[in-house]
């Protein structure tokens, strides 16, 4: 079959989601390698853990983590107009000057873009490229949200991109182990949250999920398993097309809107009753006396989500 060009260019998004301390980023090197090893395409790791400010992960910032996280898909489809075009890249007018240079930063090391001036603030980049070279995007992010790959997946759909979801299904305690080791470890309860609220993809329930594969990071090898070769050939193949008005496509729309209310009442809920047992604590309540009250809280949360 002939693939279908984006401005005479194949070109994917790749979103490798999971748990903390998974192996995403172990993969998405390992996977980048391969491709340009075996495939002879080009690779582009987005890292949000580097790309996006330490201070934006905060549970105190969760709004602010929120808008970082829209504003690097802004930056990517900034650059997917240019590249599609064939013209420079110029800084977008809105931006974040921290989170701006980094991603710059990160097109220029790996061989993407080139600055014409020494000038970043008012810098032209040229897009280097090998025009009838694939070029993947991989989105290395945890993504435990089907909302938040959604937004990738629309991305996809609005410039006819290849796009597919690789899940790195990971034991708790494992990544745990692994977070431990970490130079700078999360916190175990925010594992233990991911965890609880992880959505992983299902084909079968939302179409827009089919080019997604489900893998046991513990046992995968990107030499021996030709499933994430085919994957990703086969969602540079299959271009997303751009969906026309549909009732099926507004229902999806609804449900995504819906589930972002519903995880920003969490959060509040949440910090309430983190709030109040803390208080509780602090009058010398009983472990007792503290488990029920815990319970209590707990109850009326999900009663009144």
């Amino acid at each position: 079959m002939e693939q279908e060009r984006v401005g005479g260019h194949q070109l994917g998004l790749c979103v490798l989601c999971g748990l903390p301390a998974a192996g995403k980023t172990r993969t998405a090197q390992a996977l980048s390698s391969s491709l340009r090893k075996h495939k002879g395409w080009s690779c582009i790791l987005l890292s949000y853990d580097d790309l996006i400010p330490l201070e934006a992960f905060s549970e105190t910032e969760i709004s602010h983590w929120r808008s970082y996280r829209h504003e690097l898909l802004l930056y990517l489809e900034h650059f997917l107009q240019a590249l599609i075009k064939g013209c420079h890249y110029f800084p977008p007018s809105n931006r974040t000057e921290t989170m701006w240079k980094s991603f710059v930063s990160c097109l220029m090391e790996q061989g993407l873009i080139s600055a014409e001036t020494e000038d970043s603030a008012s810098c032209q980049y040229l897009i280097d490229f090998i025009p009838l070279r694939p070029i993947y995007f991989i989105l290395d992010d945890n993504f435990y949200y089907r909302s938040m790959r959604y937004e990738v997946y629309q991305l996809a759909r609005q410039y006819s991109l290849g796009f597919c979801q690789l899940f790195l299904d990971c034991q708790v305690e494992v990544c745990l182990e692994r977070n431990s080791q970490r130079k700078q470890p999360l916190p175990e309860e925010t594992i233990f949250a991911m965890a609880e609220k992880l959505e992983c993809p299902n084909s079968k329930k939302y179409m827009w999920e089919q080019n997604s594969l489900i893998v046991k990071s513990a046992e995968f090898s990107l030499e021996d398993n030709l499933q994430v070769f085919n994957l990703l050939s086969s969602a540079l193949e299959n271009p997303v097309k751009p969906m026309e008005e549909n009732t099926e496509e507004k229902e999806m729309d609804r449900a995504i809107c819906a589930s972002n209310v519903l995880h920003q009442a969490d959060q509040v809920l949440r910090r309430t009753i983190s709030e109040i047992m803390q208080k509780a604590k602090a009058k010398s309540l009983t472990p007792s006396e503290m488990k029920i009250l815990s319970e209590e809280l707990n109850k009326q949360k999900v009663d009144n989500i």
